[in-house]
């Protein structure tokens, strides 16, 4: 069971282009959103959708695979685990981001697909 801590898997589509940063040592880091949907009827019966946003972080080859394969609009699965980190504002506010850091990126859809 310990392999199951902290592990996240989501299947959605990039929001943006990914951006990409040459880091002084040579790695790069791929981020990019990704937006998940989730369906169900309303009261009425109604078929509601509803999306949630996820940043996603990639380091090393997975950021490489990102920045040859993932384009906007792109369907991706993704594998890896949630990192939270804090920073200051410049109004000395205390901020809170939460992301994706991937493992594993699944390109999806077909080989047409832009």
């Amino acid at each position: 069971m310990s392999t199951l801590k902290n592990h996240v898997q989501l299947i959605g589509n990039v929001g943006q282009e990914p951006t990409i940063t040459n880091l002084e040592s040579g790695k790069k880091v791929a981020r990019f959103s990704l937006a998940t949907n989730e369906y169900y009827k309303d009261a009425k019966g109604k078929k509601q959708t509803e999306t949630n946003w996820h940043t996603v972080v990639a380091w090393g080859k997975t950021a490489e695979i990102v920045e040859k394969f993932v384009e906007k609009g792109k369907e991706v699965g993704i594998s890896g685990k949630l990192k939270t980190r804090s920073y200051t504002t410049d109004d000395n506010e205390q901020r809170y981001v939460t992301e994706v850091v991937a493992d594993e990126i699944l390109l999806l859809g077909s080989k047409n697909d832009k």
